[in-house]
């Protein structure tokens, strides 16, 4: 354990030596390129982010837009509703007045007609019962007349009854 913690100076020389030559050419050969892939790198992530800012920007922008659209949209839509609330109110009001007034019309109607009826009948009852008591009397006369004395008798009173202008 002890060669451990003392070293060799040949080994340390020589192990110096070829770090120094491992760091040269990887400075020479290797360092540029990693280094480039790097900053490419390092560019690409900026970009990247410079990119996810400007989209969530846009994102708000159009978040905000599109909010600003629904609302206006739920204005004209409440807008809309009242204004077909006002006139479905008004068509119904108007059928209503003018279901009344054809209701009127049809009573005012119904009534003359029925009037116009009850007159016709009062008019066929009071000639029915004329020809009634036309026939009638005739049936009593004509039984009355089978005798000529009464028939005498009955044109006499009549005549009697009578006044001549």
């Amino acid at each position: 354990m002890d060669f451990i913690l003392t070293p060799d100076p040949g080994l340390v020389f020589w192990t110096t030596l070829s770090f120094v030559f491992l760091v040269f050419i990887l400075k020479k050969y290797a360092w540029g390129p990693i280094l480039h892939a790097l900053n490419v790198r390092n560019e690409t992530i900026e970009q990247s982010l410079q990119a996810a800012e400007k989209a969530k920007a846009e994102i708000d922008n159009l978040v905000k837009v599109r909010q600003e659209m629904m609302d206006a949209a739920k204005d004209e839509r409440d807008e809309l509703l009242k204004e077909t609330r006002e006139l479905k109110d008004k068509i119904i009001a108007e059928a209503r007045l003018g279901a009344s007034q054809e209701a009127d019309k049809i009573i005012d109607s119904a009534r003359k007609q029925i009037v116009a009826e009850k007159v016709a009948a009062m008019k066929e009852l009071k000639k029915q019962v004329a020809e009634l008591s036309v026939d009638i009397a005739g049936l009593i006369i004509q039984s009355e007349l089978k005798d000529d004395n009464k028939q005498r008798a009955i044109i006499d009173s009549y005549l009697e009854n009578v006044k001549f202008n």
